[in-house]
């Protein structure tokens, strides 16, 4: 059954951000319903970034509306930590913290749900090590790296860690900022092909994507240019003039 508006898993109706010379954002509407995947679309500085700074609630807008599950952003410290626990964000540069194991970059995901005495006591003890290990089994690790500082980690490895710990979060939204752009083709097909099968109702999914050549597997397209929304709509209406004009020229992937 179709979600309404209110069960959206986000919406965003109006949303203007200020910039220097144009506005970052302007009169951009966006609603990403349960088991949706969407894949965000534009040339660099189109605005992909700063929207999926306004997604997950790190840059509140000029103007516009912002629900999260039908619900706009708490007013309170502890409103808003419990909001920000369902919200997932895998950055570009994944945001491990080096200097901890595998198991305590994991349990991470956990603390706007813990507090901070057990966050604490994540420093000190293994916690959770049934949970961090199905996380990592769930994408194809094997949970012997759960003692492993970060830093012994291959690149592949450290990005199937960011997305586990993206699992471990238990997240009803899913971001992500361009994390394919620095990856080899056959790296970069694998862990999209796991990042779509996490987005399964209840969740949803808005990938900012480098490459419309991967297209394959989202439901939906929203392509961003200066700002603003030149296209919303499914994957197969996208055509090679619309690329154009979003990149200003063959996309990246696209062409000779």
């Amino acid at each position: 059954m179709a979600a309404g508006p209110a069960t959206a898993v986000l919406a965003l109706q109006g949303i203007r951000v200020a910039g220097r010379g144009r506005p970052r954002l302007e009169d951009v509407d966006l609603r990403l319903a349960p088991g949706e995947r969407v894949a965000l679309l534009g040339a660099s500085g189109a605005g992909k970034s700063t929207l999926l700074a306004v997604a997950n609630g790190l840059l509140a807008p000029a103007a516009g509306t912002v629900l999260w599950e039908g619900q706009a952003p708490a007013r309170s410290r502890r409103g808003r930590r419990r909001q920000q626990a369902r919200i997932g964000t895998l950055w570009q540069d994944l945001r491990l913290i080096e200097e901890l194991t595998v198991q305590q970059n994991l349990n991470a995901a956990r603390l706007a749900r813990w507090g901070w005495p057990r966050a604490l006591l994540n420093l000190l003890l293994p916690l959770d090590t049934d949970a961090c290990a199905a996380a990592l089994r769930a994408m194809d690790l094997d949970p012997a790296l759960l003692e492993q500082p970060v830093t012994a980690l291959s690149g592949g490895q450290r990005q199937r860690v960011a997305m586990a710990r993206l699992l471990r979060q238990e997240p009803t939204l899913l971001l992500a900022d361009e994390p394919l752009a620095s990856l080899d083709p056959r790296l970069a097909g694998e862990l999209l092909a796991l990042l779509l099968a996490q987005a399964e109702a209840p969740r949803a999914l808005l990938l900012s994507l480098h490459r419309p050549d991967l297209l394959d597997g989202f439901d939906r397209a929203v392509g961003l240019k200066d700002g603003r929304v030149l296209f919303d709509g499914p994957v197969g209406q996208l055509s090679e003039a619309l690329l154009a004009d979003l990149y200003g020229g063959a996309p990246p992937g696209v062409g000779p």
